[in-house]
This record gives structure tokens, sequence and C-alpha cells, in this order.
């Protein structure tokens, strides 16, 4: 499994969470709205413009056909005369496009003569500015064969359209960045309530069911932890229950079976005197019966009171070094009673946080079965490596090894593989490890030693930030 940096993790939750993905999707939504809108006004307004101009011009040109073909000149000079703002422009052109009257110097060749307006953009040749404005024209061939240009300036009402469009951009803009900062204030005040949840229910995966999801409104969200409450409480309820059920079981039947063995203890006593051999063996091996009995129980209440300790209670600074040493100076004897070469290769390391006896007691666990399953002559490593992520044990042996396919059963109590179901041992020592590993949050992997078992330890918590 990846290891996924506290860092790393939390900014993809900043960038990749729902409630940024919606904001960003509104935003795209609003922005694609608001060009869309622009886009319509923009058209109805100049459309709306262009239709009004027509109209305006259409009048003159009717109003210049009520006039007589050799007074439309003087017509057309006294309506120049007249004009301050400059907003009409008129050309009168002979059959042969020739300037007769007017401030249009040059007849444009793209305008239609069919009295249908057109907008002609910085085109038009004109002598009364030195830039031609944006303007509508409409022109119409009259009896005599002339032709009759009018022009209507449209840079006032351009700049009406631009402002009332600058308006609108502007308003859009400032709607925008209200709704980002509000719908950024909704996820930050989201963020830490699903910050919350993440915590509580990293408690619960720890294994503190006690632990609720915290409540503090009533949306969807708090709909959600009602329900993951009530289901925790029954959980808890149901898991008491049952390992109140277990515990008893195993606590009540330690006394009597101590009272059996105690009674097969004095009858292999009698059995002495009778020099019975045959029932003297079979008195022995009830005895050793009873033993294995009574470690199970003895076992199984050790995993079920590591499970119930209290959370962190006894946790403190710890030194790995320290104690693989002191676990390889507990074992040495018993190594080499079994011609076993126990070796400790433990540089000094990064301190963790966890609890001592139980470390102390899992590492005994683990390196009392590497010796129970490594054959006379064999070897059994400790080690100890500084990672980027933190510290990491592993315990290593050349013994028969651990099969893939059973590397996970081998966590599960009672557990006996084929090829070490003849070696004394209740099938217990990985489960009581597993629980040490779980309330540490620590990762254990079981991998090949090539050949014989390698145990890894990894002392940092894989829980997310």
């Amino acid at each position: 499994m990846d290891t996924i940096l506290p860092g790393q993790a939390a900014l993809g939750r900043r960038w990749h969470s729902t409630t940024f993905r919606l904001l960003s999707i509104y935003a795209v939504i609003f922005s694609f709205s608001v060009m869309l809108l622009l886009g319509f006004i923009g058209w109805a307004v100049t459309g709306d413009m262009e239709r009004e101009t027509d109209v305006v011009m259409d009048w003159q040109l009717i109003y210049f056909d009520s006039l007589p073909d050799a007074g439309l000149a003087d017509a057309i000079h006294r309506r120049i005369e007249r004009e301050r703002m400059h907003t009409n422009y008129y050309g009168l052109f002979d059959a042969n496009g020739g300037l007769i009257a007017g401030d249009v110097l040059a007849y444009p060749a793209v305008l239609p003569t069919t009295r249908k307006g057109k907008t002609l953009d910085l085109t038009l040749s004109m002598g009364r500015n030195d830039q031609a404005p944006v303007v509508r024209a409409m022109a119409e061939k009259r009896k005599d064969g002339s032709t009759l240009v009018i022009a209507r300036d449209l840079t006032h009402i351009l700049r009406i359209r631009e402002t009332i469009i600058n308006a609108l951009v502007g308003g859009g803009v400032l709607c925008l960045l209200a709704g980002v900062a509000g719908g950024l204030a909704l996820s930050v005040r989201q963020m830490r309530r699903l910050k919350a949840i993440r915590r509580v229910t990293q408690r619960i995966a720890q294994g503190d069911l006690a632990q609720r999801l915290p409540i503090g409104g009533r949306d969807e969200v708090d709909m959600l932890a009602h329900l993951v409450n009530h289901m925790l409480a029954e959980v808890e309820r149901l898991m008491n229950e049952v390992k109140g059920a277990c515990d008893g079981i195993a606590h009540d039947l330690r006394t009597p079976l101590a009272h059996v063995r105690t009674l097969l203890a004095h009858a292999a006593e009698r059995t002495e005197t009778h020099h019975d051999a045959e029932l003297a063996k079979l008195m022995e091996r009830a005895r050793t019966e009873t033993d294995a009995l009574l470690d199970r129980f003895r076992a199984m209440l050790r995993i079920s009171e590591i499970g119930t300790l209290q959370r962190r209670g006894g946790f403190g600074e710890v030194q790995l070094d320290t104690l693989l040493q002191e676990v390889g100076e507990l074992y040495e004897p018993l190594a080499e009673s079994r011609s076993i070469q126990l070796s400790v290769d433990a540089p000094a390391a990064d301190a963790i946080y966890g609890d001592r006896a139980l470390l102390f007691e899992a590492l005994s666990n683990l390196v009392d079965n590497a010796i129970k399953f490594t054959p006379e002559g064999g070897t059994v490593r400790m080690e100890l490596r500084q990672t980027a992520a933190g510290p990491q044990v592993d315990i290593v042996d050349n013994g028969p090894g651990i099969a893939p396919d059973q590397r996970d059963a081998v966590l599960q109590r009672f557990y006996r593989g084929e090829s070490t179901r003849h070696i004394a041992g209740s099938g217990l020592g990985l489960s009581i490890v597993s629980a040490v590993m779980r309330v540490h949050d620590f990762t254990m992997k079981i991998g090949s030693g090539e050949p014989g078992t390698r145990i890894s330890i990894e002392c940092w918590s894989r829980t997310l930030a």
C-alpha cells in the first residue's frame, strides 16, 4: 500500500473536495450565462437601435422625395448648415457617381439603393471630420437618375450600449465574486464540520466505538450523523454483549480448568505408587492439554484487555533501538539453547509515541515465534531502520516461512499453518501482536525472508490527518 503524506492529502482534500468542485461548476455556469446574457443584450440593443434609425432616415427620404429635383441640392445645403451636432450626413450623386451636394464625398459601393439600412463601420468618406464615425446609412435611386445617400451617426447610441454592457459586466463580476466568496465561506464551514467528523471516524476505525459524530444543525449531514450515531450505539451494545459473554466464558472456565489441572497432578502422584506407566502417560497428556487450554484462555483475555485499553492512556516517547536491545538480551539465552544465532541491528532512530510495555510484549511474541519456528542452527535477525515516513522494525528468520495465501489467516485467533501444527502453541501470539498494532495505528506486514519469514512493523500511522 502506497504511503500518502499528510501534506499531500490535505492539499488534495482542499482542491478536490465536492464543495470546491460545485463552487467551480457554479462559477463556470455563471460566467457562461453572463456571456450569453451580454451577447443577447448587445444583439437586442443593436437591432432596436438600427430599426429606430432606419425609421428616422426613411422619413427623411420621404421628405426629400417631396422636393423638386432642382431644389434638392439647396435643401441639402440648408440641412447641413442647420446640423450643429453633426448627427446626419447627406450626399447627392449624379448618374455617374459624381458629387452634386452634401458632405458625403464618395458613394459607398456596399450600400444598396433600395432604401434598406446598412451599418458602415468607419468607412464613410465625408468632409466634416478627419475620421469617419460608425453610421447607419440608407440610399435611394431618384427618378432623374441621381442617388441620394443619408447617414446617421451612431456614436452616442453605441456609447449608451457600451455603458449598459460595462455596467452589466461590472455587476456580473461583483455578483460572481460575492457568490464565490459566499461559497468559500460555506465551504470552509462545511470543511470544518467534515474535518471534525473525520477525526471522530478515525477514532472509531481505531476501535473506540464510544465516539459519536458531531451534530450541529439540521441539514443532510446531520441527518446522516444521527443515523450513524444510532448505528454505532447498536454496534457498541452488541459488541459489548458478545465481548462480555466471551470474556465471561474464558474467565469462568479458567478456574475449573485450574482445579482439573490440580486434580490431575494429585492423580499423577497416586499413579506413581502403582507403577502403571501407561496410566502415567495418559495423566501427563491430560495435564499438557489442560495447560494448553489455560494458555489459550489467558491469551484470549490478554487480547481482550489490550483491545479495551484507554486509548493513548499509557503512551509516551519510546526509543525503539533501546527496546530492541532489551528484547534481544531477554531471548538470547533461549536462542543459544537451540543453537540459533540471534542478532540485533538497531541504530539510533526517531523516537515514537506509544505504550512501551505493549510494544515490548508484541516484539517479544514475534521474536519468540521466530525462535520457535526456526530450526536448530538457524538465524533470527531484528533490524531497525529509519524511513522517510518513520522507523520500521523487521523480524527475519530462516524457518519454514508462511505461504502467501496464509499470511492474513495467521493473524486470526487459533489459526495454525499446516507446516507448524506439530509445534506446541496456542495460535494466539500473532493475534496479540495484531491487537497491539491496532492500538498504536501501526501497520504489520508479513513477507518472505527468502527463505523464512519477514515481519515488518511500520511505526507510523496510515490514517490521514
